[in-house]
């Protein structure tokens, strides 16, 4: 990964930095590697994710739809 810094303004570029980190999910990896997980913790994790987005998109897609 590589910003560049631009008029010699280091806070900015730290700024894309962690921006572009945050997008990439480094964070939440860091976040999860800090711990063992065990698989089936991470399965049922990752399950609960997977449900969580898709009513997050049902209700986005029925406010657009007016229904809400």
């Amino acid at each position: 990964m590589q910003v560049t810094v631009r008029d010699n303004n280091v806070d900015q570029a730290l700024r894309a930095l962690k921006k572009k980190l945050q997008r990439e999910g480094v964070f939440r990896e860091m976040k999860l590697r800090q711990h063992y997980e065990k698989p089936s913790e991470r399965r049922a994790r990752e399950r609960a994710e997977a449900i969580r987005r898709a009513r997050k998109l049902a209700r986005k897609k029925a406010q657009r739809e007016g229904l809400l």
